[in-house]
């Protein structure tokens, strides 16, 4: 049987951000994998709109790290991947919440790069981030590079092998 989880994304001082529902794949004390379907929506309160997402993902959410990965599928590969750095998510029931803190790394046409630095910065001003949680985010940000680079969990090939559990 098929479990549904509620994934909502928050702004510091856990304003509500965005949420969209997924299929849990696979859950562990440490992180849960979801699938999101073609199709979905994703209800955007600070736009005040609601996307129709065009892609399946496998989204990675951990209860330990500072991180959070979206790949794109496409015929049955990974087209993009768009990693959040946010404090690490918390399951209450069929809801995974984190705090998104702006930074994201992602890989586009081949290429990772770092992209809304001017979000953070803005941010940090608009919801008073602490000094500490600034350092934290940008030391976040190299550790995920890094893992990035060396292939370490869920860049090691864990991803990919959720890609048969998408419905042809």
């Amino acid at each position: 049987m098929e479990k549904r989880m509620t994934i909502r994304a928050l702004k510091y001082g856990d304003r509500p951000h965005y949420e969209w529902d997924t299929l849990l794949l696979e859950e562990t004390a440490e992180y849960l994998f979801v699938l999101g379907e073609y199709g979905r929506k994703l209800n955007h309160f600070t736009k005040q709109k609601v996307f129709t997402m065009d892609a399946w993902t496998i989204e990675f959410f951990s209860f330990v790290s500072w991180f959070t990965v979206s790949a794109n599928i496409v015929d049955g590969k990974i087209d993009q991947y768009y990693c959040n750095i946010n404090q690490p998510a918390k399951l209450e029931g069929t809801t995974v919440s984190f705090v998104d803190l702006d930074l994201d790394y992602v890989k586009r046409n081949g290429q990772w790069l770092v992209v809304d630095e001017d979000e953070f910065a803005s941010n940090a001003i608009r919801y008073a981030y602490p000094d500490d949680l600034i350092v934290r985010a940008r030391h976040e940000l190299t550790n995920l590079q890094e893992r990035v680079r060396d292939q370490l969990f869920p860049f090691d090939g864990t991803i990919e092998t959720f890609i048969s559990r998408i419905p042809k």
